[in-house]
């Protein structure tokens, strides 16, 4: 067969000889051990946690070492594109620290561009053309009508799926009837002519999990689909090669692609880039484990974070802990420490599926929302609130200084301990509702209608915003013993049975009047910060309320 005139008819377009795409995309001149790590998303409108965690692993990698991220948008399956997806996806991990060199709507060096795999079909139709004429690539005639048989009857016959060996039924085709197919102008695809023996096995060096071993590549996967687009698989062994790529960090759900990106970068020449495949992101289900799931975890989603409000930080924090086996002993003896000192490995990542617990990363960042100062908390919130927050939220910011007080006392960031009252910035603005807004009862009173009602009463008779914190309690205290309760604690805990309960039962019930929750910050400041008005308001509503 003249496999040239093959590729002249298949592919009649002249570019450029494949050496001058060497001279486009020159090796990086960067330090010696410099890594180009790269993060490719498909534009499809959804970025997920996998996505952050490959990203956080990738820009150490290569920031750590001197070198260089970029980012790639995969967009050659054109029918799952979704519009403004590069700018959610940019937006996205620009919200958690991720920081590009160059890439898509970032800037940088264009060298290497362009960084839409759409835009650089000329140089994969090139290198197709050339496979072609090697005899290493061939038409495939098949319709998904045939294809769809063939998967029923290799599933019937219990045999792998896929296009190989006796199946690849275009493989063998003659030049005549190729030529009659082409002549009928009947729509084709460009497969690889693998040489690959199942029967062999090959040893691979991932960075991540180690040696480990992989079966020959014998699939024909289409490399040149039939709008001119190459497939994922071929258009990712260009585009690394190109912009020079020296270590890919991706999910382990590729390691079963592995055989053909091995082929691939063979058939074409190029030095393979180093791999390494990290674990999957776990969920506890019951007694079980499993993947997190697009369809039934929203956590799932990046957009949820940001929707939800948890700390950039926090999440960096947490995904790092989950990276690398040391981050967490490091973090603890570092804490102030930016986390771009923390010296990530690559061999320290995980080889088993990582449990993302939603739980312990709010646990992380009650921690690093405590650590902040009240100015610092203030422009967290109010950047969420900006985007996320409710128009009667958005009035909190509308007086600094009363917003500021509230976060100190509610941070503690004046006492000796800090309070970890905040979880996220959605959880912490409704915590401070009550400070603007009357007061939405959270929590039951523990005592009956009747206790409730004289506490409430009692307490009034003497309220008043001019005392300090020691006359107040004083106070409240009094109302305390003149009810039946036990003015001092320790009295109470030596005979409970006297009394019909302790000075805090009649503080909580004023706490749940005034704020609707049974555990706030100190009571006496917070009267403080709503002043006497608005405190007696929240009391004589309390006394109305069934």
């Amino acid at each position: 067969m003249d496999y040239q005139a093959l590729a002249e008819r298949l592919l009649p377009e002249t570019y450029l000889p494949l050496e001058e795409y060497e001279k486009m995309y020159p090796p990086r001149s960067l330090p010696q051990g410099a890594e180009v790590t790269r993060l490719a998303p498909s534009p499809t409108g959804f970025i997920h946690l996998g996505n952050l965690f490959v990203a956080i692993a990738n820009e150490r990698i290569a920031h750590q070492s001197g070198g260089i991220m970029y980012l790639r948008i995969e967009d050659t399956d054109e029918k799952r594109r979704v519009d403004g997806a590069v700018e959610a996806v940019k937006n996205a991990l620009k919200y958690f620290s991720i920081r590009f060199d160059e890439g898509a709507e970032i800037g940088g060096d264009d060298t290497y561009a362009p960084w839409y795999q759409r835009q650089r079909a000329d140089i994969y139709r090139a290198f197709v053309k050339d496979l072609v004429a090697r005899g290493r690539a061939y038409p495939c005639f098949c319709t998904e009508e045939a294809l769809g048989a063939l998967r029923e009857q290799q599933t019937a016959e219990k045999k792998i799926t896929g296009y190989y060996g006796k199946y690849a039924k275009c493989r063998n085709l003659s030049e005549a009837e190729i030529y009659r197919n082409l002549d009928a102008g009947k729509p084709f695809v460009i497969r690889l002519k693998s040489m690959g023996d199942p029967e062999n096995k090959i040893k691979f060096r991932d960075e991540i999990k180690g040696e480990i071993t992989v079966t020959e590549n014998d699939q024909d996967v289409v490399i040149l689909k039939s709008d001119g687009i190459p497939t994922y698989h071929f258009a990712h062994a260009v585009d690394d090669h190109f912009m020079r790529t020296t270590l890919v960090v991706r999910g382990e759900e590729w390691l079963a692609s592995l055989p053909i990106h091995i082929e691939l970068f063979s058939v074409l020449g190029f030095d393979r880039p180093r791999y390494g495949h990290n674990c999957s992101l776990m969920k506890q289900d019951g007694e079980t484990r499993r993947k997190l799931s697009k369809r039934k975890d929203p956590e799932l989603s990046l957009e949820f974070y940001r929707l939800e409000g948890y700390y950039p930080r926090a999440v960096r924090v947490y995904m790092l802990t989950l990276l690398n086996s040391n981050f967490e002993e490091w973090y603890m003896k570092n804490p102030d420490k930016p986390l771009e000192e923390f010296p990530f490995s690559v061999r320290k990542m995980g080889k088993s599926g990582a449990l993302f617990d939603l739980d312990k990363l709010s646990d992380v960042s009650k921690n690093e929302l405590s650590r902040l100062s009240a100015e610092e908390m203030y422009g967290f919130l109010e950047e969420w609130t900006k985007e996320y927050g409710t128009d009667a939220q958005k009035a909190y910011f509308n007086d600094r200084e009363y917003l500021l007080k509230v976060l100190d006392l509610c941070m503690g960031t004046g006492g000796k301990k800090r309070r970890k009252d905040f979880t996220t910035a959605r959880q912490s603005m409704e915590f401070i509702s009550c400070f603007f807004e009357n007061a939405t009862r959270q929590d039951e009173y523990r005592v009956d209608e009747e206790t409730k009602r004289a506490i409430l009463n009692e307490f009034l008779k003497t309220y008043s915003c001019a005392d300090d914190a020691k006359v107040w309690f004083s106070k409240v205290k009094d109302v305390a013993g003149s009810l039946g309760f036990a003015p001092e604690m320790k009295d109470y805990k030596a005979a409970p049975e006297n009394y019909k309960g302790s000075v805090a039962d009649v503080a909580e019930v004023l706490r749940i009047a005034v704020t609707g929750r049974a555990n706030t910050p100190d009571l006496w400041s917070i009267m403080q910060i709503l002043g006497e008005n608005k405190t007696r308001e929240r009391i004589l509503c309390a006394e109305e309320e069934a």
